[in-house]
């Protein structure tokens, strides 16, 4: 009986031993699929303070906590089921529908460069003033969750990519702690960025100088950080659409726009050696952003003048 009962213990002991074994795999390979999805995460960091940006203060943290639960719904409840899936069935069918999903990013950024030339431009912080209201909120939270969803997309296909070779339930587990991993990395950082003049207010009224130096400075200079964030975050929309509109293109055979201008990035980075790494990365982001913003253009300028043309009709 005590040996069979050992015996039991020993196998118990066996199980928990390759259970936690299993817990280190998928945390390090979520840790390896992140790293992966980083440049993304940046992006994602710096497009959606603008969408919250012009609330009362109250309003701040309550909103990005609605638009993080709606990031997280998008990967858990949407893009993960749907990754999986298609990369198990369909993986042909990845490449299209992020394409989709890049030019409607292309679209978003031009639209606000287009604004902006056009004279009408408007920005969440003059919504917010002027309307305030519940339903105004919403509208602004949807927008955020929907270019979310694009970006998140990208998150989780770049990391189903890096661990494409493991097994389905694997795969499975390791996007959602990516998913939960990143989604609370992201939006802590834009409520750090968002609140970051009300710990300058704060801290201004402690009785260290040195504390009441770093508040005041802080209050004033967030309005500039928040300003280059919002320009951040449309290059981003451009850069990303762009890059994932390449990059799909190259896999169905069409790689001439890629290639040319991965080659351009590695003249540049070698004819600067001691800066060779960054400015080939900076060659591609920009290179990605123009890709996107051309792209972009035309979907603007064909659906504005779509509107014209049905303006005009309407008025005869």
């Amino acid at each position: 009986m005590s040996g069979g009962l050992v015996a039991l213990l020993d196998d118990v002991a066996l199980i928990a031993r390759l259970a936690a074994a299993s817990v280190d795999d998928i945390g390090a390979a979520a840790g390896r699929a992140g790293v992966k999805a980083i440049g993304v995460v940046v992006d994602d960091t710096a497009v959606t303070p603008r969408y919250v940006t012009g609330f009362t203060p109250q309003r701040e943290l309550p909103v990005i906590w609605r638009i993080a639960r709606g990031s997280l719904r998008n990967k858990v409840v949407f893009i993960l089921p749907a990754a999986l899936l298609i990369s198990q069935f369909v993986p042909w069918a990845m490449a299209p529908l992020l394409m989709l999903g890049g030019a409607y990013l292309c679209f978003e950024g031009a639209e606000k460069i287009y604004e902006a030339f056009a004279g009408h431009a408007h920005t969440p912080r003059d919504d917010a003033e002027k309307l305030g209201t519940a339903v105004h909120e919403q509208q602004m939270i949807a927008g955020a969750v929907r270019t979310d969803f694009i970006l998140s997309a990208e998150i989780m296909a770049i990391s189903l990519a890096e661990v494409a070779g493991e097994p389905f339930f694997s795969r499975a587990l390791i996007l959602l702690v990516v998913a939960l991993a990143i989604t609370a990395l992201v939006y802590g950082l834009v409520a750090l960025i968002v609140k970051a003049d009300d710990l300058g207010l704060k801290l201004a009224s402690s009785r260290s100088p040195m504390l009441q130096t770093l508040g005041r400075g802080l209050v004033k200079g967030m309005p500039g950080v928040l300003s280059v964030l919002g320009v951040v975050g449309i290059v981003a929309m451009l850069w990303v659409g762009g890059h994932i509109i390449l990059d799909g293109l190259a896999q169905f055979g069409l790689a001439g726009p890629a290639h040319a201008l991965h080659d351009l990035a590695l003249g540049i980075g070698h004819a600067v050696p001691f800066a060779q790494h960054f400015l080939e990365w900076l060659t591609e982001t920009l290179g990605s952003a123009l890709a996107g913003l051309l792209i972009g253009g035309v979907i603007v300028l064909a659906l504005h003048a779509r509107a014209g043309r049905s303006s005009a009709s309407g008025g005869h």
